[in-house]
């Protein structure tokens, strides 16, 4: 149904710990998933934060840039990933990000197709979030959160994190207005900390509050630095309920979106020319290199994802 960029900022907002909430708490319709792409530059921290270490550190975003060299992404993607369902029934994955920053540097031509890929994943059930961390949404991985259905920045209702959130909002609105899907693509998720309500907030900034978020130190640790996540206590917390909430205005974002950006069919359209056609031409001759997205549609059934080791 969508690709949803969560997008954090200076002051620690927890884009890591919303992400990982949204996906825990996304609901699924019947044959769908939800994968979450730990796209943060400045490295991945679900591997030692919410899985404690109980997966061996070799999975993930930086195996990547070598397959998409190779022309291989489409398929490598599936043996990175990892089963966050609580009941480990792969409907919840995660792939998790680069174990040290300066692996992103080997990612610099990958962060297209990767993008182009997870758009392809998307139409075949599956739900993406992309955590991009910080610094995600600029350089070279902008084109994530430029390509992404929704753009939902995590924002802490203090006066320090609305001051520092302020020109970081006016560059991302700028940049989806000039190379995005458009600056109604930008939302905030807010973390209920300061003095500032949504509604305030939302009327500061011009933009949506897409969920209320409690600050809930000890709830948000089972996320950040372990836990369980099955214990019905967290999944009955005021964190878990309003991440449902969002994940539900998020979704509806999204659809609002699709219909204003759906493409107006014309009755004297002409019909799209055949794979391999040149424009105004027969087709071309010989095999063109399918892009990631056609890789994919080709054989989109993933292996076993890993499942992490159970707590002793």
């Amino acid at each position: 149904m969508a690709v949803i960029a969560v997008v954090g900022g200076p002051g620690a907002p927890g884009a890591t710990t919303t992400a990982l909430a949204l996906l825990l708490a996304w609901p699924l319709q019947p044959g769908r998933r939800i994968l979450l792409v730990e796209a943060d530059p400045d490295g991945g921290a679900v591997l030692a934060g919410a899985l404690e270490g109980r997966v061996e550190a070799v999975y993930g975003l930086r195996n990547l840039a070598v397959a998409d060299r190779r022309g291989l992404l489409a398929q490598t993607i599936w043996e990175q990933l990892i089963d966050l369902s609580p009941e480990g029934d792969a409907e919840r994955l995660l792939l998790p990000g680069l174990t040290d920053p300066v692996q992103a540097s080997g990612l610099a031509y990958t962060w297209e197709p990767l993008a182009e890929l997870l758009h392809g994943i998307e139409r075949q059930g599956y739900d993406v979030i992309v955590d991009l961390g910080r610094s995600g949404a600029t350089g070279a991985g902008a084109v994530l959160a430029r390509r992404a259905d929704v753009v939902a920045v995590t924002v802490r209702s203090t006066l320090r994190g609305l001051s520092a959130a302020r020109p970081r909002l006016a560059a991302l609105g700028e940049d989806l207005a000039a190379a995005g899907t458009g600056t109604d693509a930008l939302g905030l998720l807010l973390v209920s900390e300061g003095p500032y309500s949504g509604a305030e907030v939302s009327r500061e900034f011009g933009l949506p509050v897409l969920g209320e978020l409690p600050h809930a130190p000890r709830t948000a640790r089972v996320l950040s630095d372990g836990g369980d996540t099955t214990d019905r206590r967290f999944i009955r917390s005021e964190l878990m309920r309003t991440a449902r909430s969002a994940a539900d205005e998020v979704q509806l974002l999204v659809r609002r979106r699709r219909q204003r950006l759906a493409p107006t069919a014309s009755p004297a359209a002409a019909p799209a020319p055949a794979l391999g056609a040149a424009p105004g031409g027969p087709a071309v001759t010989g095999t063109a290199t399918p892009g990631p997205a056609e890789q994919f549609a080709a054989n989109p059934e993933p292996p076993t994802p890993v499942q992490p080791t159970p707590v002793v």
